[in-house]
């Protein structure tokens, strides 16, 4: 591990070991990933790690999750948010993961009054900070702890770090919810969230690493890396099936490649969000 790197980390220990105890968002991907494995070396059993079962989250990652935790031997609890049944959730406008988050931190605030563990922290980080991120809101409206952001970890510098230390998905390619894949005003259900689901989970299968299916209907937009288009033609015909399958009529490739938050390319200037953590 690079020096700059190792001084990141230890002020990431540095920061969480000034805690009395910690709740942790974790979602399996790699960010929260290494915010609760620092917090179980650090805070050994006064750390516990909260994973949502949300249908916009998949069970591919609910199960990494869970497996994550039992391996390193840290404290788990998986919930159950209501982000679904409401609304304005449903409903997809350009602030959804405000409402989503705010469901999350609720729901963590109940297990903060059960547990007497009053600090939340997510997994955050320094390149969140630049994009419409609505849910960093919610965040603050809920105190929640940053200590990726307070350490100063960019994304390269996580994966640095977690290859480092081992973790097992410290190549884990990003993995937004799958509420991301539909167009702001694109009504969501949980029965939309599971076609995408098994939609992806077909390129998942086929040997892809970095990918979105955006859904738009009946077709299926698919992002990929450009260097793996070669992948998808050579099971052209397989894959489009199997997404047909999955409930879409036609089946598109994005030229342009996969890219994180594409859909935010629709909202004009005065509906993005930045938002600095407190």
């Amino acid at each position: 591990m690079e020096d700059a790197v190792r001084e990141k980390y230890d002020a990431l220990r540095a920061a969480i070991a000034g805690l009395p105890h910690a709740l942790v968002a974790f979602s399996g991907g790699v960010d929260s990933s290494l915010v609760a494995f620092a917090a179980h070396q650090v805070l050994g059993d006064k750390a516990l790690a909260v994973t949502s079962k949300t249908a916009s989250l998949k069970r591919r990652d609910l199960a990494l999750a869970e497996q994550l935790a039992a391996d390193w031997g840290m404290r788990h609890r998986v919930i159950a948010t209501d982000e679904i049944t409401k609304e304005e959730y449903r409903k997809n406008p350009v602030n959804r993961c405000f409402h989503c988050k705010t469901s999350l931190y609720s729901e963590m605030t109940h297990v903060a009054e059960e547990t007497g563990y009053g600090i939340i922290l997510n997994g955050t980080n320094l390149d969140d900070l630049g994009d419409h991120r609505p849910g960093l809101v919610a965040a603050n409206d809920f105190q929640v702890r940053s200590p990726l952001v307070e350490a100063g970890f960019r994304k390269a510098d996580i994966r640095a770090v977690a290859r480092a230390l081992g973790l097992a998905n410290a190549d884990k390619p990003q993995a937004a919810c799958l509420s991301s894949r539909f167009p702001y005003g694109t009504a969501i259900t949980e029965a939309l969230l599971e076609q995408v689901e098994t939609a992806e989970d077909v390129l998942a299968d086929a040997g892809f690493t970095q990918f979105r299916v955006r859904h738009h209907g009946d077709v299926a937009r698919l992002e990929l890396l450009p260097e793996e288009f070669p992948l998808l033609f050579e099971q052209r015909q397989a894959i489009e099936q199997a997404i047909r399958t999955a409930g879409y009529r036609y089946v598109a490739v994005d030229l342009k490649g996969f890219r994180s938050g594409s859909l935010n390319d629709a909202l004009s200037p005065d509906q993005i969000q930045i938002v600095e953590v407190r």
